[in-house]
């Protein structure tokens, strides 16, 4: 799809040397793909593709719930403690 699209602006800036006109098709052909790549989460000119952008939201959903499970272990591990061996000498 890239270099098919590659293909067409060069046509049409080459087609602009006969006519002006080409080269302004040219320049809104470029200008709506990038626009349109962008906005669909896609497209080579795009600096963060939409599986990084998906990665880095998994990254930061993972960090937040190590930062949650640790701070909530810290401060509850006592409490832990105490259940798990109510629960032990409730089993035996």
């Amino acid at each position: 799809m890239f270099v098919l699209l590659l293909v067409l602006v060069l046509v049409l800036f080459g087609f602009g040397f006969l006519h002006p006109l080409w080269w302004v098709a040219a320049a809104v052909l470029v200008y709506s793909a990038t626009r349109l790549g962008r906005d669909r989460g896609g497209g080579r000119w795009r600096d963060g593709g939409s599986d990084l952008g998906d990665y880095r939201d998994y990254q930061e959903r993972r960090s937040r719930r190590e930062r949650w499970d640790r701070r909530y272990s810290r401060q509850h591990r006592a409490r832990w403690r105490r259940e798990d061996r109510r629960d032990h000498e409730r089993r035996g």
